[in-house]
């Protein structure tokens, strides 16, 4: 697994600047999560790299775990900041739109890879960061969303259960990001696009449930 790649973090060694500590060790995490994965630093490294001494993140972070779930959360917003551009509420049209849900997924695996390694292979526990579970629900809210209007076009005794459609496709593109977006020696090579790819598997998944516009 690679958590390599570009990012919001950017790269080079960070600066201190007087009164943002706080988003200087963010930035410093960011950065050391794409070279060494979510749980392949320490907060004496991040400190290090941010250009302070090795006590000055404890004025924000008791530990690297809760700086990386700091870390997560925000992953999590821009998540879901990115998710609702493309999903538009469904405009002009549902499957269209989810169409393009599906290939934001993709795109924000591709460009912000430490921010979702962070989001989802830094095994935190959700129980002592209550914040990260929200942060991670409202993402999901999209897909769940997306999931209810689209179930809507169907008559109601027809209409599957739109909780297990939305975890079915949460868990189709996070499979297509993970084995062939990501980078990395283990990330699977594909003679077409990943987006195509997850296109194809969302459409016949939808002509499946017998949901409207999915022939």
């Amino acid at each position: 697994m690679s958590w390599s790649g570009p990012s919001s973090g950017g790269s080079g060694r960070r600066g201190y600047h007087h009164g943002n500590l706080r988003e200087a060790l963010i930035d410093a995490a960011l950065e050391l999560i794409a070279a060494k994965g979510p749980a392949g630093f320490t907060i004496a490294e991040a400190a290090r790299l941010a250009g302070v001494s090795p006590a000055a993140p404890y004025r924000h972070f008791r530990d690297a775990e809760s700086l990386l779930a700091e870390v997560a959360l925000r992953g999590f917003d821009r998540f879901t900041e990115h998710l609702t551009k493309a999903w538009k509420g469904g405009q002009p049209d549902t499957i269209r739109a989810f169409e393009d849900l599906g290939r934001a997924y993709l795109s924000f695996a591709r460009r912000e890879p430490a921010y979702y390694a962070a989001m989802f292979d830094s095994h935190l526990a959700t129980e002592a960061h209550p914040g990260l579970q929200a942060a991670g629900d409202r993402a999901f809210a999209v897909l769940r969303e997306a999931a209810d209007k689209i179930v809507a076009t169907v008559p109601a005794d027809r209409r599957p259960p739109a909780l297990m459609m939305a975890l079915h496709i949460w868990a189709m593109a996070h499979g297509v990001a993970s084995l062939f977006v990501r980078e990395g020696p283990s990330r699977r090579k594909l003679p077409m696009p990943a987006e195509d790819l997850l296109e194809a598997g969302v459409l016949l998944y939808l002509q499946s449930l017998g949901l409207a516009g999915a022939d």
